[in-house]
């Protein structure tokens, strides 16, 4: 299959970048790769990417692109976002097709989990 005109690669921002690399390995099991003390990448989470140190935070309210994640578990799942300190910014809702929540991450991040 040819990754010609598919999604590569996101960036996404951090106002607190060791906040951030400690919440989603603590919540998803994520690896980092530091490239200097600005930029973090994450690989194998089904699309690559990585947090670049900003003081700007992607929401919904101001237009951003939501990421998505799945979970097999979605009331664990928001259980330990709570517990990493991060915060359920939507609660759990229903939508065609499944539920979801929405949280926000230490640097103030909007991201949602989804599950059938």
């Amino acid at each position: 299959m040819s990754n010609h005109h598919k999604i590569n690669y996101i960036e996404i921002p951090a106002s607190d970048l060791a906040a951030t690399k400690a919440f989603f390995t603590r919540v998803f099991g994520w690896d980092f790769q530091d490239f200097g003390p600005d930029y973090a990448a994450f690989s194998g989470q089904g699309t690559d990417g990585g947090f670049y140190h900003s003081d700007l935070a992607a929401s919904c309210a101001t237009g951003s692109v939501l990421v998505v994640l799945y979970s097999d578990d979605l009331a664990a799942t928001a259980a330990e976002v709570k517990a990493a300190g991060g915060k359920i910014i939507r609660d759990i809702f229903a939508f065609p097709g499944g539920r979801r929540f929405h949280f926000s991450e230490p640097s103030g991040n909007e991201f949602a989990v989804w599950s059938e």
